[in-house]
């Protein structure tokens, strides 16, 4: 919640109502008493003499926590991150307090009253919503009034960095030029199969190696897994299902498909009589059942001509259409069927059905096999679940629960927390497995709904802390980086000589590709450290090629760059280039003022 507040800081300034609301009594009452920062509690670090306490670190641990973003799992990394932050925090609030920087309880009491997670649906401050949002976030109202305090500064202080910083007009020019540039050149690349011999790690390479990359070789922490699985699906699949069920299903589900219809209409009012009409009806009933054509009936009888020229014929009807009376009768037919006579507001109709737009049969048959097949096996699905729920929570094992229900006992190989594949990998399930019930206690977990037809158990079989793995474990693949860079320096190194022999002027015998005018945005299907490359090269001068080189992937390629090109102005694309170039120029001296402060802060952890 205070990021989002933080994201609309910029716009603060014209939500707020001119005038003072002063609101500071209603909004934190007695538990104004209760302070965030109290002073109880170790210290985990000090910034220039004023403490950090643990209280502060363990609730901005936890808020990050109850915000979803980060994983409980990660509880150990994200300390260490919320202590770094708040000792940013700590540098820049002391700067902005030495620099004069300041925040009126009026102002504070305005922007908070104006912001919208705090309103009503009329707009209005609602106190009760306001000490609900932030119980939620773990913040007491005189809490979180002083982090707005905090973070208004910070912003303040942070926008007035960023305001200060400016570029030149003539800067403006010379990087829209170059965002624009187009460059030639040719590229040739030399992969392995060029270099004189094959290279080969030693044992002393290895081992440096592995000494300088040890993090790389950490095996997390790992689990091997017993689990069972109670499949409504899979009990489905051994279900026989007739045809002429098969059929029904068909018809039911295609009931409401639209349908092609005829209809004979007849009028009454002014010229003839309802019964006259229905008289008339009738008299077409008759000759239907004496073999006469519908469309025959429908050109002599109906009043509705510009159909009758069409036999009857409506075209596509969807229901809902035509009304209540007429969709009754027309979707309680079948193909060739004529309905009773039917009465709308323009008249009493006899009805065709003359073709249904329905999927076909066999296309839908296998879905339909499928779906009567789980719902004949729904009570005896719910029945298995309730039985695992029942024996997983008392049983010391899976084996015995698995026997019981007739499932299969399956295992798991080693996996980590973020390493599970198929349905290990289901949400909420690594949770279940590295809790402190399941791998501290040794219990079967809950059962977990994978979706509605899926209840899963599982159960820690073994169990191994994160540890680095060995060198002698490790080897083949220490051994496989420390040969793809050594083959990487070699390739830059017989690189650099074919450069130096073309720099001298002289031929050399390469599988030149052409690029022509590439520019920054159109890559023309290079990859991007190969176009960094070519545009980091200085301009060619005369007829002279400019070459590089650069590592690509597992190979070398060689760049003559021959000429540097203008481009076209595109006006969208160098306003969005300027404005990102500014925006990164007021990140890096807000970057640059954080490490300045902190080089010079007594920190003591």
């Amino acid at each position: 919640m205070l990021q989002s507040i933080r994201d609309r800081s910029r716009s603060w300034g014209a939500k707020i109502i001119i005038g003072a609301v002063v609101v500071t009594m209603a909004l934190f009452g007695v538990e104004s008493l209760v302070g965030l920062f109290g002073n109880s509690g170790d210290e985990v670090a000090e910034v220039n003499g004023e403490p950090i306490m643990r209280q502060e670190l363990e609730l901005a641990v936890q808020r990050a926590i109850r915000s979803g973003q980060v994983p409980p799992e990660q509880e150990r990394a994200l300390r260490a991150q919320m202590l770094d932050q708040l000792i940013t925090d700590r540098v820049l609030r002391q700067y902005a307090e030495e620099g004069g920087l300041h925040f009126s309880e009026e102002q504070l009491d305005q922007i908070i009253v104006s912001l919208p997670e705090f309103q009503d649906q009329e707009g209005r401050f609602d106190s009760d919503l306001f000490r609900n949002r932030l119980a939620s976030a773990g913040y007491t109202p005189v809490g979180f009034r002083e982090q707005l305090r905090q973070d208004m500064q910070q912003q303040q202080l942070q926008q007035g960095l960023a305001f200060s910083d400016f570029t030149l007009e003539s800067e403006r020019e010379r990087l829209a030029k170059l965002q624009r540039q187009t460059r030639t050149f040719r590229h040739a690349a030399i992969d392995a199969a060029s270099l004189d011999e094959e290279v080969a790690a030693s044992e002393s390479q290895i081992e440096a190696y592995y000494e300088q990359h040890q993090e790389a070789f950490r095996r997390p922490e790992q689990v091997r897994l017993e689990y069972v699985v109670v499949d409504r699906q899979a009990m489905a699949a051994e279900v026989e299902v007739d045809e002429a069920a098969l059929r029904d299903a068909w018809r039911e589900a295609t009931a409401d498909a639209d349908r092609r219809l005829s209809h004979i209409m007849v009028t009454f009012g002014d010229e003839r009589s309802r019964e006259e009409a229905v008289s008339r009806l009738e008299e077409v009933q008759a000759r239907l059942e004496e073999g006469e054509a519908f469309s025959e009936l429908a050109a002599e009888f109906s009043d509705d001509t510009v159909s009758a020229e069409q036999g009857g014929d409506l075209g596509v009807v969807s229901r809902g259409f035509f009304g209540e009376a007429f969709d009754e009768a027309a979707f309680s037919l079948g193909e060739g069927e004529v309905s009773g006579i039917v009465e709308t507001d323009n008249g009493l109709h006899l009805l065709k059905v003359t073709g249904l737009e329905r999927e076909a049969f066999a296309e839908m048959r296998d879905e339909l096999r499928r779906q009567l097949a789980r719902d004949a096996v729904s009570d005896a699905f719910n029945d298995k679940v309730q039985q695992l729920i029942d024996e997983s929570f008392s049983a010391d094992d899976l084996s015995s629960v698995a026997d019981d229900l007739g499932l299969e006992l399956e295992t798991s190989d080693w996996i980590s927390r973020e390493g599970a594949e198929g349905v290990l990998a289901e949400p909420g399930v690594m949770s279940q497995a590295f809790s402190d019930d399941v791998l501290g206690e040794g219990y079967n977990s809950e059962v977990i709904e994978l979706d509605s037809d899926r209840r899963l158990v599982l159960r820690v079989a073994e169990h191994r802390e994160a540890t680095t793995l060995p060198l002698t474990e490790v080897r083949d693949e220490v051994r496989a980086e420390v040969e793809a860079e050594l083959r990487r320096e070699a390739l830059l190194a017989r690189a650099d000589e074919l450069v130096t022999t073309l720099r001298d002027g002289e031929s050399v015998e390469l599988d030149w590709q052409q690029a022509e005018a590439v520019s920054r945005q159109q890559s023309q299907g290079l990859s991007r450290t190969l176009m960094d490359a070519a545009f980091r090269l200085p301009a060619p001068e005369g007829e002279t090629p400019t070459y590089g080189r650069v590592a690509d992937g597992d190979r070398a390629v060689i760049i003559a760059l021959e000429s540097v090109g203008e481009g076209e102005i595109d006006e969208q694309v160098e306003q969005f280039v300027a404005s990102m170039a500014e925006r990164l120029r007021a990140q890096a001296a807000i970057q640059g003022l954080i490490e300045h402060l902190r080089s010079e802060a007594e920190i003591r952890r």
